[in-house]
Formats: C-alpha cells, sequence, structure tokens
C-alpha cells in the first residue's frame, strides 16, 4: 500500500513504499537535491559563477537557476486511482474479503470508477506480501541467522526478522547478555581500550560466550598486543590468501618449484 501522499513534498520519503518506476524518479530528485546542495554551499563562500562552474562540472546555465530558485523541484507521484479508497480497503482486507473481483463490485457501487484490473492488481500485491510474511515467520532460522540478527541494527531489519528477534529475546535472554558482551567486546577492540579487558573477561567468564572468553584467557598476551599495536597480521594472511589462490588455479597438483616462480613472478 502506498501510503506516500501524505510525505509529497516533503525532503525524506521511505522508497520502500514507492513502485520500481516511482523509486528511479525519486533517486533522481535526490540527485537533483545533492547538486542544488553543493553548488548553494560553494555560493555561501563567495565562489564565482565561472569557479562553481569549473569546481562542480555543471553547466553555466544549470549553475545560474540553482542560485536563482529555479530548481527547487518537488518530488511528487502520480496519484493511484485508489488512493481515496484504500482505507476502506485495507479494512476489508483485515476483515477477510480477499476476493478482488468482490472487492471492485463494493467500489463501483460506491462511485469508483477504475478498472476491476486495477483491484485485482491490488489484492494480489496484498495476497503475495502476506505469503512471504507467514512464510517468514514460520521459518525457524539457523543458529548463524540468529547470530547475524541479534547483532544487526533493529532498523535494517524486515517485519517478520524484527517479529523473530523480539521472541527470541523474550523467550532466550541469555542470548540477549551474550550479544551485549560480544558487543562490549567490539567496542573494546575499537576503541583500544585495553584497560577494559580484565573486566570484560571476567564478566564474560560466567556468561554463555565462556569459551570464547577462555579462548581470549589464554591468548591474552596476543589480544592485548591486537588492542593496543598498530601492527596486525593482515599482511601474512593476505600473502596466504593469495598462494592458496594460485595453488587452487593449478588444481594442487603443482610442486613447490612452480608456485614459487609464479608467486615470485607476480611480483
Amino acid at each position: 500500500m502506498r501510503q506516500v501522499r501524505a510525505a509529497v513534498g516533503a525532503a525524506t520519503i521511505n522508497p520502500s513504499l514507492l513502485t520500481a518506476a516511482e523509486r528511479l524518479q525519486y533517486e533522481g530528485f535526490l540527485r537533483r537535491e545533492e547538486a542544488n546542495a553543493a553548488v548553494l554551499k560553494l555560493a555561501a563562500t563567495g565562489t564565482s559563477i565561472k569557479e562553481i562552474v569549473q569546481l562542480s562540472g555543471h553547466s553555466r546555465g544549470m549553475v545560474r537557476g540553482i542560485l536563482r530558485g529555479q530548481r527547487t523541484d518537488v518530488f511528487r507521484i502520480r496519484e493511484s486511482s485508489l488512493e481515496p479508497h484504500l482505507q476502506w480497503l485495507n479494512a476489508k482486507w483485515l476483515a477477510g474479503h480477499h476476493n478482488g473481483a468482490e472487492l471492485w463490485r463494493s467500489l463501483k457501487s460506491q462511485g469508483f470508477k477504475g478498472s476491476l484490473r486495477v483491484v485485482a492488481e491490488w489484492a494480489t500485491r496484498c495476497r503475495r506480501a502476506e505469503a512471504i510474511d507467514n512464510q517468514a515467520l514460520h521459518r525457524v532460522p539457523s543458529a548463524r541467522t540468529i547470530a547475524r540478527l541479534m547483532t544487526t541494527g533493529r532498523d535494517t531489519l524486515s517485519k517478520s526478522e524484527t517479529v523473530t528477534i523480539a521472541a527470541v529475546e523474550t523467550g532466550v535472554p541469555l542470548l540477549v547478555e551474550a550479544r551485549e558482551i560480544v558487543t562490549a567486546f567490539h567496542a573494546m577492540i575499537r576503541k583500544k581500550s585495553h584497560t577494559d579487558l580484565d573486566a570484560w573477561l571476567e564478566r564474560a567468564s560466567s556468561s554463555p560466550v565462556a569459551s570464547f572468553a577462555n579462548g581470549v584467557t589464554k591468548d591474552k598476551a596476543a589480544v592485548s598486543a591486537a588492542i593496543t599495536s598498530a601492527w596486525s597480521n593482515g599482511q601474512t594472511e593476505g600473502q596466504i590468501t593469495k598462494l592458496k589462490l594460485v595453488k587452487r588455479q593449478m588444481y594442487g597438483r603443482a610442486k613447490l618449484d612452480l608456485p614459487q616462480a609464479r608467486v615470485i613472478g607476480a611480483q
């Protein structure tokens, strides 16, 4: 359902509410808005039109139009013939009336001038959306999927994924604790906060990620160095990956001398 008429003229529109054609129009609108903002920013610093043209790559006429306020266009979409009846249609759909022809006849008695095809396509879209959501809700996700969803921002999850994670958080609070501890570890690595390592190990040792904490304890010196040092073994790992790629290209049958010649020769 396209509930975008209320957002017409606004600077931000949810692209998921748009059709494919409208999404392309909206992307073009955003590009124009970005170009307008860049030109206006340059003009605000006292940059001349000639310099703006050189810096932005836009034509002189376009730059002049932006500065004169002639390109402050607003993203608009064509209103569907169903738009005035969407509230009624949604109520009917939730009440269990899923027959497109029946809905069209009821609309026609209310003065609707559109064709049966318009209502039938709307009903088909609703039916497909419900089927996708129901399949996703009834599918038991794997452990890897749950781990990914629990460490992903809630704003980026779909409806079914959000419902799944809410059920997991309610039914398995230990996973919530594990997520908090793993998130704290990530933050400690990013912030180079070596002083928090001991406190984190003490908390994690009695948590669902105790096995991971035990591994960190055994390699505490290496982990501490990874947090505090600017060096890493990324270069070594990259060279190993490159060597494995060369071996795979030769189906693993080459002796040591040929991969050595290929690796050294490539450098």
